[in-house]
């Protein structure tokens, strides 16, 4: 088993369900501890299936409808069935679940079409903004490194939060400016960072829908990729031209600073 394999919300599934392969299941469980955001994905899934149970319950527990007696696979005598409750109770219950059910489907199925849209924009523009501006000799930022605290403070105020650079000294990566950019007509932050061999990878920042939230997802384009996540309100994504499992490492310390508020070098 590959440990560095990058899983996804199916896997998360797969796992919930006890489907995952079972000489998956001890690297996949090293993988949601070493990812803090799919291993919340993962937490808030398993929360909602609890929910759903718990709401589905009562209904679970009437007693089958005399009129569906045929349909037992036992044929079972239906007058063991303790009768607790009139049958057109269940019956009530399950139109009840059913058109609400459906009314809450297509409801959601629109949220998520949007939702969708709105984050692959995100995705799809902190992909491009890198490639256009990691290929640069002499412009490759608006504002030096040299300049962060006005670079950070600039940046933040355009976007109306505390914005910070993430000291990516540790993945090889250090900070040599960033820039203003437009994502639709909502401002966005691109952060660039260089390793010594003179690779690049920027950190994007935007706004997002409010209620908006992921763990990592990956998204690949024009020869470069992404590890990207939508946290309060913003969107981040992390983007470059480099193996996943690099990426994702140098994701992960990204995260890790925004999350905690710090920047280890000061």
């Amino acid at each position: 088993m590959n440990d560095h394999r990058v899983y996804t919300d199916r896997d998360i599934h797969l796992a919930l369900d006890g489907e995952l392969l079972e000489d998956e299941r001890a690297a996949f469980a090293r993988w949601l501890e070493d990812n803090p955001p799919m291993k919340a994905v993962s937490e808030r899934y398993a929360a909602d299936r609890e929910l759903l149970r718990d709401a589905l319950a009562p209904v679970a527990d009437e007693p089958l409808p005399a009129r569906f007696a045929g349909f037992s696979e036992a044929g079972a005598d239906m007058r063991k069935v303790p009768r607790r409750a009139p049958w057109w109770r269940a019956a009530a219950a399950a139109a009840i679940f059913v058109a609400g059910g459906a009314a809450g489907y297509f409801y959601g199925m629109l949220r998520a079409e949007q939702s969708v849209s709105s984050v692959l924009r995100i995705a799809d523009d902190a992909v491009a903004a890198h490639v256009i501006f990691a290929a640069e000799k002499l412009h490759v930022v608006e504002v030096a490194a040299d300049q962060k605290d006005h670079l950070v403070g600039w940046l933040s105020k355009r976007l109306g939060t505390r914005l910070q650079a993430p000291d990516l000294e540790r993945e090889g990566f250090r900070l040599i400016g960033g820039r203003l950019l437009a994502s639709g007509d909502a401002p966005a932050a691109q952060f660039m960072y260089e390793n010594p061999e003179g690779a690049r990878i920027s950190l994007y920042v935007t706004h997002c829908a409010p209620a908006a939230e992921t763990g990592f997802r990956l998204y690949e384009h024009e020869g470069a990729r992404t590890f990207y996540w939508l946290d309060e309100g913003f969107g981040y994504a992390v983007a470059g031209s480099m193996p996943e499992d690099m990426l994702l490492r140098i994701a992960n310390a990204s995260y890790r600073q925004l999350l905690s508020g710090q920047d280890p070098s000061g």
